[in-house]
């Protein structure tokens, strides 16, 4: 069972007290080996997802090896994501594991469905998420349409912002990390919905901060 208004989705992250200033500046650099096994990682996500689509189209259900390995990768990236450019709030050099690392700052998981619909298999993950790709879009930046600009979104301009804060005063300002959790957990929950990871459709709603918000109240998912 989960809370009746929570998500399915449960990203989360602690800010390590003492960062270095300047660390972030060569982050990105340090996350390469991680980039090209996440290359790898996204190519064979998109491969499970189909298989996935065509086992939930027949039975109505995820195939559960198959979820758990999407459910590492996501987590994986959310850990170097964490780490290199998205909020850079650790210094700690994210594990090569699909797994969930207990003493990592930065954690990620999603309830397993025992039942997804059959139709909505069908145009989740294009037709009803197109809002949510809109907002995504702009929170994360793209391309641009006529001539191939590419465009900057929110999340890479207020991490900067909040990493040169760090620079100048040697502290992470509280506010925008827990702004910055808001906007990639919208991005996570949106990526989980359209994966096909879940029939609950993603909130229009920033749950701010490090730690999810648990209600009270619980029914069977």
């Amino acid at each position: 069972m989960i809370p009746a208004t929570a998500s399915a989705v449960r990203i989360e992250a602690s800010l390590d007290p003492r960062l270095s200033r300047w660390m972030w500046l060569v982050k990105w650099l340090l996350a390469i080996p991680h980039y090209i096994v996440l290359f790898f990682l996204w190519i064979a996500f998109a491969l499970v997802t189909i298989v996935a689509f065509f086992a939930i189209l027949i039975t109505g259900r995820y195939p559960r090896a198959l979820f758990d390995f999407n459910v590492g990768v996501m987590r994986w990236n959310w850990r170097v994501s964490y780490y290199a450019h998205t909020v850079l709030g650790t210094d700690r050099y994210p594990p090569f594991t699909l797994a969930d690392v207990t003493d990592y700052p930065a954690h990620f998981d999603v309830v397993y469905p025992e039942r997804l619909s059959r139709g909505l298999v069908l145009v989740k993950w294009w037709l009803l998420a197109i809002p949510q790709y809109i907002v995504v879009g702009i929170f994360v930046g793209g391309w641009g349409s006529d001539d191939g600009w590419r465009y900057s979104g929110l999340i890479p301009f207020l991490s900067l912002v909040a990493v040169i804060i760090l620079a100048v005063r040697a502290r992470y300002p509280g506010h925008l990390f827990d702004f910055l959790l808001g906007l990639a957990r919208w991005v996570a929950r949106v990526t989980v919905y359209a994966a096909l990871m879940t029939d609950r459709y993603p909130p229009f709603r920033l749950d701010m901060g490090g730690r999810e918000a648990v209600p009270a109240t619980t029914q069977p998912d």
